[in-house]
């Protein structure tokens, strides 16, 4: 199997675009990995079109990557769509790098796109209720809840009153509490994960929000569901993010000076585990997967971007990648380690949680971050001397634990 390597690169901002299509932010992104790549569609040998929305939201529960960008003149080139719920994109990502490799074609794009922002806020809400089995929402909701059942809540937990959020804020609540309640990980450990995205994402021009906060900015916001606070959450979100993969053997067309290795690439699916079993969360076993594939550990690890659709899932994930141990992912943000300029940098794009999160386009925003980290060209989010860069992409929730992960090691 041929190595692969992406060469063409483009991310939209991220925010609130009310006169932007899905299809415009598809088109956008398409367009400016072209451009990156110094190709165009002609180029391209299949594409893998990343989306979760539109169809509840728009009624296009079918063809939406053919529809999407079908003004660029598709030409008969093969079109897959892809839905993995947050790991859409990643997923996308993953299946266009699998298809180079196999050597169906020496060239291929994935691109995710998301518009999320409608005036139907309960109708945006409910996309999250598809997330996880539907046949068994209660018993999942309860086999979380009773992960903490004798946890002691405080007063401002018990009063809160939100009217509008994501299911997925409670089933991260829940693993904030059993994670404090086995490890002594403290709100305050989440809110420097908030505080230090937030800094990241005042960098970075691209992202939804970038207003630097501190950590007791963070926790004296609006609590969303104990311990989180809405900074500690990832907002609803428009945009798009795409990359143009290539075989070794086609790398001659293109600038192979800023050429991104693919070192590894892994998908996996959650299982049942016992919650107690930390070290056999699906993340950590896909990493393992990645880490073996690409011949490289978590030491050797530059930079990384994870799956903080919450501050607290920031923290899981340094333990699932082994930055440090199991309970230590706490201490390991208020070090400093995680924060640009330390041991390991964790989402200097901002995450989710500051640089936004429009679902299918998630994935691919972490390997925009990552390619450009791995080509020098960060700016002022630069980590200096960058080998090999990591991205953690989870999507969906199975028992106790992510649905399905994406684990990504990209490199010179």
């Amino acid at each position: 199997m041929t190595e692969v390597y992406i060469v063409g690169l483009e991310m939209t901002p991220f925010g609130k675009f009310p006169d932007l299509s899905v299809k415009d932010l598809a088109v956008q992104a398409s367009t400016g990995a072209f451009d990156d790549a110094g190709t165009d569609i002609g180029g391209i040998g299949a594409i893998y079109f990343g989306n979760t929305s539109q169809g509840a939201l728009e009624g296009q529960f079918m063809v939406r990557g053919e529809m999407a960008l079908r003004r660029m003149g598709l030409n008969g080139i093969p079109v897959v769509n892809v839905e993995n719920a947050c790991a859409t994109a990643s997923t996308a990502f993953h299946q266009a790098v699998n298809h180079v490799r196999a050597g169906v074609s020496d060239v291929a794009l994935a691109v995710g796109a998301e518009k999320m922002y409608f005036d139907d806020k309960e109708k945006v809400f409910s996309i999250f209720d598809g997330a996880w089995d539907v046949h068994n929402r209660e018993g999942t909701y309860n086999l979380l809840r009773d992960l903490t059942a004798d946890c002691v809540l405080p007063d401002e937990a018990l009063s809160a009153q939100v009217n509008q959020k994501s299911l997925f804020m409670d089933v991260y609540a829940f693993l904030s509490r059993y994670h404090m309640d086995k490890f002594g990980t403290s709100q305050r450990q989440m809110a420097a994960v908030a505080s230090k995205n937030h800094f990241h994402a005042s960098l970075n021009p691209l992202s939804q929000f970038r207003n630097d906060m501190s950590i007791d900015d963070v926790l004296s916001a609006r609590l969303i569901s104990w311990p989180l606070t809405l900074p500690m959450c990832a907002p609803i979100s428009d945009g798009a993010a795409a990359a143009v993969v290539c075989s070794k053997e086609a790398l001659s067309r293109f600038d192979a000076r800023r050429a991104i290795k693919v070192h590894a690439c892994e998908l996996g699916t959650g299982r049942d585990r016992d919650p107690a079993l930390f070290d056999q969360h699906v993340s950590r076993l896909t990493s393992l997967r990645a880490y073996d594939k690409a011949g490289v550990g978590p030491e050797d690890m530059s930079v990384a971007e994870m799956h903080d659709a919450s501050a607290f899932a920031e923290i899981q994930h340094t333990e699932n990648l082994g930055f440090c141990d199991f309970g230590d992912g706490g201490p390991l943000v208020e070090s400093g380690a995680t924060r640009l300029g330390g041991r390991i940098p964790v989402n200097p794009s901002g995450g989710l949680e500051s640089k936004g999160h429009p679902i299918g386009a998630t994935g691919l925003a972490k390997i925009y971050e990552l390619g450009a980290q791995v080509r020098g060209e960060a700016g002022p989010r630069q980590v200096e001397g960058v080998k090999f860069a990591i991205a953690e992409n989870g999507g969906g929730f199975h028992g106790v634990e992510e649905a399905a992960v994406c684990i990504t090691i990209l490199g010179k």
